[in-house]
């Protein structure tokens, strides 16, 4: 396809990025979009890998602790939720439940909320609420020190820079570039890459045999990195 044909397409200033970051080289524009796409669609993959994972060692461990059905329960007047900080949570809970009506099983609600929401299980008045013993789900974490706490309120901030990144690419937005520059690098996907697969070790699961034949991110950097 010719660039402009390509513009007309996916329009002038989405493309006026890659031209720049390509010094002004139309097919290898081109080119960067498509890997851009390419690398999107290879870490969507992963993150949704350990979303899921994620929110699966969050139920057991929960089911074990506040029941079988601890998420309506929670969500119910006197539950563990039924307060002014834990409110949104609640209908959040609600909201699904109400959506799956007579469909409704506790693994269908746990497959409908969202990774912001299993996320937000570990803001402090979550931690809280459900009886600030979820971190145990991270079995393999480092123990605190003096420098660094690996409490609750680090794994909060942590899977915060990993849903930002989610919600990114689920809007189409580059991941090739310095954050806020036209300019071609890969560090910033490197970095939370990385944290992605250190948070599979944490949960102590095998990340790269839960990922064969699907991991492709680094090669794909790789290929960005030598337009």
């Amino acid at each position: 396809m010719k660039y402009r044909d390509f513009v007309c397409i996916m329009s002038l200033t989405r493309m006026s990025r890659y031209l720049t970051a390509c010094n002004g080289d139309t097919r290898k524009a081109m080119t960067l979009y498509r890997k851009n796409l390419q690398l999107s669609q290879e870490l969507f993959t992963v993150i949704s890998c350990f979303e899921i994972a994620l929110r699966n060692a969050i139920d057991n461990h929960a089911i074990q602790h506040l029941g079988p059905d601890w998420l309506r329960t929670a969500a119910s007047v006197g539950g563990i939720f039924d307060n002014v900080h834990c409110m949104i949570t609640k209908q959040t809970i609600n909201d699904e439940v109400f959506k799956l009506n007579h469909q409704y099983t506790h693994a269908k609600l746990v497959a409908a909320l969202g990774f912001g929401f299993w996320r937000y299980l570990f803001s402090a008045h979550h931690y809280r609420a459900t009886g600030q013993n979820s971190l145990q789900i991270f079995r393999a974490r480092p123990r605190s020190t003096p420098t660094i706490q690996y409490n609750a309120s680090y794994i909060f901030g942590e899977l915060a820079r990993i849903n930002s990144l989610r919600n990114r690419i689920a809007h189409h937005e580059p991941i090739c570039f310095i954050p806020g520059q036209p300019q071609k690098d890969t560090t910033f996907v490197r970095q939370h890459y990385n944290l992605i697969l250190q948070l599979f070790r944490w949960l102590n699961i095998d990340e790269a045999s839960l990922l064969y034949g699907l991991d492709h991110i680094l090669t794909v950097c790789s290929e960005i990195d030598a337009l």
